[in-house]
């Protein structure tokens, strides 16, 4: 089961046509969805080529980002790297690594920008069959739409509202499973990954979703940051076992 953290109280307050991030900015459910692995985008490199070629009847490790992300994108792809570079052999030469450009307003350039910040950030080269990715706005829906993935533009401060997340499709073009957050275990991403590679779909375990989301203008102060919102969540978690203990405490009286 996942958790998503949206707390629904503190827009509460606010009218209706209030940019809410945390709504717009999900993943949904949809493990076994069919992903249109024959929609064309365009490589680091300035080629275009479908998802289908890119994997080589390899399973694909997904990754919604914005290349020029001002927020945590690039922390998330070297979470992702890091966890890669702890798999056994033969490890990346399993599968391919997209990071996956949600804004059709970038190009290649802003894909190997992105890919040249990961090398910077990790000190080494992206591991094998590791690619970032434009495209157009529609073909770009259509895989993210499939998905479940939803994210959205805010008009008042010119960025997109997205989660932090790493989907995994099989050979056959067909979701896995998602990993939540900014790094997947190392352990759990190579039992998926085997059983991506058999064309098997994963279980759904507790995980974070964090929203990539930064500052309101209007308000003068942030949406969301993710230190107020597991702040929250831990107060929400220690009271919980306050509770549970209070409860045992009065049923053994």
């Amino acid at each position: 089961m996942a958790i998503l953290i949206a707390v629904a109280g503190l827009a509460s307050a606010a009218s209706a046509q209030q940019f809410d991030p945390f709504h717009e900015a999900r993943i949904d459910d949809r493990r076994g969805a069919s992903i249109p692995l024959d929609t064309r985008f365009v490589d680091e490199t300035g080629h275009s080529r479908t998802l289908r070629t890119i994997a080589g009847g390899k399973p694909l490790l997904l990754v919604p980002v914005l290349h020029r992300c001002p927020n945590f994108c690039s922390v998330t792809l070297a979470g992702v790297t890091a966890a890669i570079d702890a798999l056994p052999p033969p490890g990346a030469k399993n599968f391919v690594t997209l990071a996956f450009g949600i804004d059709p307003q970038e190009g290649p350039d802003a894909a190997r920008s992105d890919l040249s910040r990961l090398r910077e950030q990790t000190g080494r080269a992206p591991p094998p069959n590791t690619h970032a990715l434009t495209g157009a706005q529609p073909d770009i829906r259509r895989v993210t739409d499939a998905l479940g993935y939803h994210y959205a533009w805010d008009d008042r401060i010119g960025q997109y509202a997205h989660a932090a997340g790493l989907a995994l499709i099989t050979p056959d073009g067909h979701l896995s499973r998602w990993f939540y957050g900014l790094r997947p275990d190392p352990a759990e991403l190579a039992k998926a990954l085997d059983q991506a590679q058999a064309n098997r779909t994963g279980s759904w375990t507790e995980q974070l979703l964090l929203v990539c989301f930064l500052y309101d203008p209007q308000t003068g102060r942030y949406t969301a940051t993710i230190t107020d919102i597991l702040r929250l969540a831990g107060l929400l978690t220690i009271a919980a076992i306050g509770l549970t203990i209070l409860a045992l405490r009065r049923k053994t009286a």
